[in-house]
């Protein structure tokens, strides 16, 4: 018997965000060995690597796609590849870019220690350049450690060697695309855009590399539907600069196209850099003009208020876990969730591949960016949080699909948030910092419960019963009074914090196990469509009908693993039809 072995590649440009044309990708075939005893350093072998197993990136050692499928935590492992530099490309710096690695990265190029990266879901690059021989291959090797620490962010990664509660196999090494680009001396490094539609105008925060001769000119062009809408020209005296163009054209009847789940509009804007009359650097993009306001206890899209229907999704697949294995898989994941009737994701526990976040701003689906969690409470773990979630907000600002920051979730990190003034005072921090690099968005802290400072409070509930859960609910005073608690074991706010009048949402409930017996999910499992049919409508009309309530997450939109309270199972086939969980949602 032949057995059939699926074979992905990942051959996207991996940031649609900040697009350039001159890149090479180095996902594919590298050498692989584990390194448990940590000898790897010592023994120089980044020097003289003789691996013998192979492994396919960006997928980690432990799924399938990798081909090796070693569930086994190894806390030391090593990738080795080799690379040419285009003749077109020679002279140019080569920069280095991960898109994502778990945990600490270390890199040398031709034996040569080129730098680290701490952090398993942030982005991270590095100038090669001096490292580089043009006349021959040059040998790429990557260390990669990491722990079972509770002191790092884990999201839903296990930190024990078997799967328990809602915690799934971990995720090792490299599993984001990995890619070389070319660049000049003079370069473009990054651009912030904040759409203010209020003024039917964007703000560009630009920042450049290299000396900026005199004669240096940066232009921007920004289009729609192909349709030249503005271009504009700075000569920089400076690497970091801003600049507010107003975009009203008379192109269109109201002056501007908005971005919204119905309509999601997106301008194109190309930046080229300049230096003379010779063109140094040219990076595509897009955004999309909309705004995310509070107002009267409701959240608002375009000043207007949104009853926001999502669908939590922690982002596994069956061969690849964690690393999402084609454009296609994204794009059937959310062209599904709105087959279903809901408006957007609540991305659970992960930072989620910038291409599926780029589907959802061409296709019009929200997003709750929502960062992977810690699971003790240290100044090492205050460190390393703080560190990547602002390297996240950072990435991925420019995404209009993002509405909603999330950096706590059901006090996992802060554990003793409901009393502990220290861990209090953290959540007020991230808080806070998170406002200084985004002013718009809302900012939850903490997801589920015990909130501090928070612009939504967002309540988590697995009540299987409709009738129940409306009782308890309709006395809006005593649960955001702290009075009683919203689910039975929770309080809404920690001690010395109360309700100022912020948007009150259900963000986790449901999670409906319906597997012929198998696995878990909340509550009673469901044996038929028409059963599980019966409770949705049930829980979910309840929270509909509770008047200050103002969206709701539904738990979840696939199996994970162990946990089967999927509306789809983990290869993406409807338990139900879909059509129906459409109808009740839309009701």
């Amino acid at each position: 018997m032949t057995t059939t072995v699926t074979t992905y590649q990942r051959t996207e440009y991996p940031r649609p965000q900040f697009q350039r044309q001159s890149w090479i990708n180095l996902n594919g075939s590298w050498k692989f060995a584990f390194d448990d005893q940590n000898i790897g350093e010592k023994g120089l072998w980044f020097e003289k690597s003789s691996f013998t197993t192979e492994i396919q990136v960006p997928f980690t050692y432990e799924t399938k796609a990798s081909g090796i499928g070693e569930q086994k935590f190894h806390p030391y492992i090593w990738y080795q590849r080799t690379f040419e530099i285009p003749k077109d490309e020679i002279g140019k710096k080569t920069i280095l870019r991960f898109q994502a690695s778990d945990y600490i990265t270390k890199v040398w190029v031709n034996g040569i220690y080129i730098g680290d990266h701490t952090g398993g879901y942030a982005a991270f690059s590095f100038d090669i350049s001096h490292a580089i021989d043009h006349t021959k291959e040059n040998e790429i090797v990557v260390k990669v450690e990491d722990s079972q620490s509770c002191y790092q962010p884990r999201g839903k990664q296990r930190w024990r060697e078997e799967n328990f509660g809602c915690w799934y196999v971990q995720n090792t090494g490299i599993w984001q695309t990995v890619w070389l680009e070319f660049l000049n001396q003079e370069s473009i490094e990054k651009i912030k855009i904040s759409p203010n539609i209020d003024t039917n105008s964007v703000v560009f925060d630009y920042k450049l590399n290299g000396d900026m001769p005199k004669d240096s000119k940066l232009e921007t062009t920004i289009l729609f539907a192909g349709k030249k809408i503005k271009q504009f020209s700075i000569m920089p005296d400076r690497l970091n600069f801003s600049f507010e163009v107003n975009i009203a054209s008379d192109l269109f009847e109201w002056k501007i196209m908005h971005w919204a789940p119905q309509h999601p509009n997106l301008y194109d804007v190309q930046f080229r850099l300049y230096v003379g009359s010779e063109l140094v650097d040219e990076v595509d993009s897009y955004f999309g003009m909309r705004k995310i306001s509070i107002k009267d206890g409701q959240v608002l899209l375009n000043n207007v208020p949104i009853y926001q229907r999502l669908l939590l999704d922690q982002g596994y697949w069956t061969d690849t876990m964690l690393t999402p294995p084609s454009d296609g898989a994204m794009i059937e994941d959310i062209e599904k969730t709105i087959e279903m009737g809901f408006n957007g994701v609540r991305k659970h526990q992960k930072i989620e591949d910038e291409r599926f976040l780029y589907w959802c701003d061409k296709k019009g689906l929200l997003v709750w960016s929502e960062m992977a969690a810690t699971y003790e409470f240290s100044d090492e773990a205050v460190k390393n949080f703080t560190k990547e979630w602002l390297e996240i907000m950072q990435q991925h600002y420019n995404h209009p699909s993002i509405i909603t920051w999330v950096p706590f979730n059901e006090s996992w990190g802060i554990p003793n948030v409901l009393v502990d003034k220290k861990q209090q005072k953290f959540t007020e921090a991230i808080y806070h910092l998170s406002k200084t690099i985004d002013t718009e968005r809302p900012v939850i802290v903490n997801d589920g419960w015990e909130h501090t400072v928070s612009d939504i409070i967002a309540l988590h509930d697995y009540e299987e019963l409709g009738e129940v859960f409306y009782e308890r609910y309709k006395d809006k005073d005593r649960i955001l009074n702290n009075e009683i608690t919203h689910n039975h074991h929770k309080y809404a706010f920690a001690k010395g914090y109360a309700y100022q009048g912020q948007p009150v949402m259900l963000t986790e409930y449901g999670g409906i196990a319906f597997n012929e017996g198998k696995g878990w999910g909340y509550g009673n499992q469901v044996k038929s469509e028409d059963e599980f049919l019966h409770r949705y409508e049930s829980i979910t009309q309840a929270i509909k009908n509770t008047p200050y309530i103002c969206g709701f997450c539904y738990t979840q939109i696939t199996d994970v693993q162990q946990e089967v309270n999927g509306l789809l199972t983990e290869n993406r086939v409807p338990k139900v039809a879909l059509e129906k969980i459409k109808e009740i949602n839309l009701k």
